[in-house]
């Protein structure tokens, strides 16, 4: 099938009442249940600490599809670092206009934040993928994206840490002592 059809697939299962989130990858229409409390904490305590060091120039987001149809990608981050007039456009925001994509990671589907999802942010050139995981209690930050030993994009940057530890992220740093663990 085609990415334009997938898209309008896609479109009309987000118009769906407790659709939660629907994004496209390798060709297969990837549906979320909606973020718990806990989830939505999280990504408003990141949003926060990153709203009070960005320059003027630039936003943290909650919210907003990422989309590169020539690749057939179509993801929606937790939460986006990018520009503020990039907000200011119809539509999906483009990938090379964020300098970070950030995901909680979900209890249920992990699979899609470790594996996939760190697969896709590169491909789609997002400088920095910040992975933060209330089921374990660790944050991930990856960079560098290019050509891996595949040829493949690929984040060659990994540096891994736990909550409690202040997170370099880029220019910015993450207090991961401010995030919740799920409860079991």
């Amino acid at each position: 099938m085609d990415y334009a059809r997938m898209r309008a697939i896609a479109d009309e299962l987000s118009a769906l009442p407790d659709a939660g989130k629907v994004e496209i990858s390798d060709g297969t229409i990837v549906m979320m249940m909606s973020p718990s409390g806990t989830h939505e904490l999280v990504a408003m305590r990141l949003r926060r600490q990153l709203d009070r060091q960005l320059p003027d120039d630039l936003v943290a987001h909650t919210g907003g599809d990422v989309e590169d149809p020539a690749l057939g990608i179509l993801r929606r981050p937790d939460l986006v670092v990018l520009p503020e007039p990039a907000m200011d456009t119809p539509g999906p925001f483009h990938p090379r206009d964020l300098e970070v994509a950030a995901e909680i990671v979900s209890p249920s589907n992990h699979a899609n934040d470790y594996a996939q999802k760190a697969r896709d942010y590169p491909a789609l050139g997002i400088p920095l993928y910040l992975l933060v995981d209330p089921r374990k209690g660790t944050v991930t930050v990856m960079s560098d994206p290019g050509p891996g030993a595949d040829g493949q994009r690929c984040y060659r940057g990994r540096h891994d840490y736990v909550f409690g530890d202040e997170v370099p992220v880029g220019e910015w740093t993450v207090d991961t002592s401010e995030f919740p663990r799920y409860h079991s």
